[in-house]
């Protein structure tokens, strides 16, 4: 592709989806090497887990300061700082000497992130207007919804065929060529130089993220929950989170302007784009389960089996972009939710002499429904504020999915073991009892999908197709079709 030949607008499509891709894809392929740092730093899995937690830790606790930092700094500069950070910090990483470097450089990766995942989006809004935002989110949806799910299999592949560090020096390249197309073709935002910084927010907020978001990555058992840490963790992190938004609706420049929470679309969407995400993280931790300890197969299947459902995830986003545009969010984001919580269900009645053609089909249906209701769901209600506020409402959207997707996973990763624990003692086999759980969790997502549904009904079509319909109806009008009449002579 000649890149000169491309609108310089969608230049900027094609630079934010370089570096939002390089992020997503890193921090999900590592997943599959927390065996070989155990093994490598002879260390165990819970020092070994930290190199996922602090990393989402950290991304959390910066999102909530990019939307000051762009209007103090401009959305340019800020992320391609991150970005570059990004790049040292996968540099550094390949190089460790042992694990608590890598877990440092894993911190900082995070903070890379928590700057250019909201920013990210912020760009392109700024770019195109209202009524194109939907196809364009929908094109660089496809590396928000299928990084995730493709970087099992990269990380798979990738340490079958070399080591460790080759996941952190991927990045290297993509993230160097993202930093040369971000220079050359994101347009420097005009900074505003008065915007002064709400250190209290940032204290309450960060603390409060950071509190929650630790409790819940260091929580994998029952006793887990109820250990006094992690309670006071909860409580602290609660507390801090509450009083910053009791400060923030009194502040006249607050780090985030929790009003836009009042707008009911956008409230709305982050409830479908949270909702989604617990479905999308929760099947990354229940379908190995099925693959590999149910009917048997290795980690390879395992990441197969992503494979067709994030394609269709990608295929799909940018069809429901463009129908977003032209019909608006109703029918596209319900009909998305009906179809993930069907294949989901669907998932919640295997049997164990059910074929795995049949898992693949159902995770592909899955696929196309996330495909069809979380881009445009977070498109939509970010259509709906302010233009001004969009980094700040994406920077939230992305916390609240953050925060719920987490809570999800300690749930049901709490739910599976002492369930599973339960049906060994009455006498199920490590295979079927392993079944019921997996069944059982995909079936409770599934009711949480159903719950949903009717938020969708009541997103707000956007102005921009409102008016488009006036006109088209007042063209219809008799008087709009009756000829002129024949002047007199």
């Amino acid at each position: 592709m000649n890149i000169r030949a491309v609108p310089e607008r969608w230049k900027v499509v094609i630079t934010v989806m370089l570096g939002t891709f390089t992020v997503l894809l890193n921090n999900s392929s590592l997943n599959p090497a927390i065996p070989s740092f155990i093994k490598v730093f002879h260390t165990n899995a819970a020092t070994a887990s930290w190199l996922i937690t602090i990393f989402l830790i950290t991304m959390g606790m910066t999102m909530p300061l990019t939307g000051y930092l762009a209007d103090r700094f401009g959305k340019k500069k800020v992320y391609l700082s991150g970005l570059a950070l990004f790049v040292t910090a996968s540099l550094l990483g390949s190089l460790s000497w042992g694990l608590t470097a890598v877990i440092l450089c894993r911190g900082l990766q995070g903070m890379a992130g928590g700057l250019m995942i909201p920013l990210s989006l912020a760009l392109i809004f700024e770019a195109f207007p209202k009524e194109e935002r939907g196809k364009v989110t929908g094109i660089w949806g496809i590396a928000i919804m299928a990084a995730p799910m493709l970087g099992p299999t990269v990380g798979g592949i990738v340490l079958s065929l070399s080591s460790w560090q080759v996941l952190f020096l991927i990045n290297v390249p993509t993230g160097l060529l993202g930093l040369l197309l971000g220079m050359r073709y994101l347009t420097a935002a005009r900074s505003n130089p008065s915007r002064t910084f709400d250190s209290s927010g940032f204290i309450t907020v960060t603390l409060g993220v950071g509190f929650i978001l630790f409790a819940l990555g260091r929580t994998t058992t029952t006793a887990d929950l109820i250990a006094p840490l992690h309670i006071l963790l909860f409580l602290a992190g609660a507390a801090l989170l509450v009083l910053f938004v009791r400060m923030e609706l009194v502040k006249e420049q607050p780090l985030l302007n929790v009003h836009i929470f009042k707008i009911r679309t956008y409230s709305l969407s982050v409830i479908v784009a949270s909702v989604q995400a617990i479905a999308m993280f929760g099947s990354i931790f229940l379908v190995p389960m099925l693959v590999q300890h149910v009917y048997g197969y290795d980690a390879m299947m395992t990441g197969l089996v992503f494979l067709p459902s994030a394609i269709c995830t990608g295929w799909f986003v940018t069809i429901a972009g463009k129908q977003l545009d032209r019909k608006g969010p109703k029918g596209m984001i319900s009909t998305g939710l009906i179809i993930t919580c069907a294949a989901t269900a669907m998932l919640g009645m295997l049997q164990m002499n059910s074929p795995l053609w049949m898992i693949f089909v159902l995770m592909m249906l899955r696929g196309i429904g996330l495909g069809l209701s979380n881009m445009p769901a977070t498109t939509a209600g970010l259509n709906a504020i302010p233009d001004e506020l969009v980094a700040q409402g994406s920077a939230m959207n992305n916390v609240m999915r953050r925060l719920t997707s987490s809570l999800g996973m300690v749930v049901i990763s709490i739910y599976f073991e002492v369930r599973k624990a339960q049906l060994l003692v009455v006498g199920y086999s490590l295979e079927t009892g392993t079944l019921q759980v997996v069944r059982e969790g995909f079936i409770g997502m599934s009711i949480l999908i159903l719950l949903t549904i009717p938020a969708a009904f009541f997103l707000k079509t956007p102005d921009f197709l409102r008016k488009k319909g006036a006109r088209r109806t007042s063209s219809d009008t008799p008087q709009a079709k009756a000829p002129a009449a024949t002047p007199k002579v």
